[in-house]
């Protein structure tokens, strides 16, 4: 039974933010703005970004402000505070120090200095429990596999991410705490501020997406998702016996975001 929904958690790129060129996803924008306060609903921003550069997108966008923000792919939680101002939550981030055990990102990084190839990424690319790289596509397989044996011949408690840059083409590997993701920290927010998951919906696009759109949450994938993406929550979902959990949208981005919104919404006026 899902209930009257009180929280959208989306994800950002591919999916909030509207899409470059894209003028219903502009005009949808405010809709989705409006539609969000009407029905009382909390926004929460679930995104791979670092916290300074999701502000940054808030604002080049002029996105409405969100009461919690997700960043790192799930390694750092930010909630706003009456003065508009955000702090670090830092029960989360003491969590993970307990998961990392000592062993601190600069720590990892010293024990992949042997791997060449591995370019690291800006400051500002990186996070207190997020270490990223950039390397050459061609070698993605290659490069993750030796990053692979490093993590299980030093103990180190990190599990690696490995895509491509869809607006570049680059190779990209990220190392996590084990066992941590977008969909890992939604839920310790769930249960840590006792919000009840069946009135949770979350929005995504992409592979790191998946987890989240497969965890029980009411479920948009946007238009603009890649098939497999959609193939794999589909299947899910149905596994799992979710028949009313799941709306694949058929618009792109911020305006599959509406209408997946108003399809959860629609009978809890």
């Amino acid at each position: 039974m899902v209930d009257r929904p009180s929280v959208l958690a989306s994800d950002m790129d591919g999916t909030f933010i509207p899409l470059d060129g894209n003028e219903e996803n502009q005009r949808d924008l405010g809709v989705l703005t409006d539609e969000l306060r009407r029905h009382r609903v909390e926004l929460l921003y679930v995104t791979g970004r670092h916290f300074d550069l999701a502000m940054e997108a808030v604002r080049r966008h002029a996105l409405p402000l969100p009461a919690w923000l997700i960043c790192d792919v799930g390694t750092s939680i930010y909630h706003r505070d009456e003065d508009d101002e955000y702090r670090l939550e830092e029960p989360y981030a003491k969590h993970l120090d307990e998961i990392v055990d000592q062993m601190d990102v600069n720590r990892l990084h010293e024990q992949l200095l042997g791997i060449e190839g591995l370019v690291l990424q800006p400051p500002e690319k990186q996070g207190r429990f997020k270490l990223s790289y950039d390397c050459d596509a061609q070698r993605l397989i290659e490069l993750t596999q030796q990053v692979l044996e490093t993590l299980s011949l030093t103990g180190a408690p990190y599990r690696e991410i490995a895509s491509v840059d869809p607006f570049t083409g680059g190779g990209l590997i990220d190392l996590l705490p084990r066992g941590v993701s977008k969909a890992y920290a939604l839920e310790w927010w769930v249960e840590e501020h006792d919000r009840p998951s069946n009135a949770i919906i979350f929005a995504g696009d992409s592979g790191n997406d998946l987890a989240a759109l497969s965890a029980g949450y009411c479920s948009i994938v946007v238009g603009n998702a890649r098939s497999a993406v959609i193939d794999q929550v589909a299947k899910a979902h149905q596994e799992a016996g979710w028949h009313d959990r799941l709306f694949l949208a058929s618009k792109p981005a911020t305006s599959g975001v509406l209408e997946g919104l108003r399809h959860f919404t629609a009978h809890h006026p």
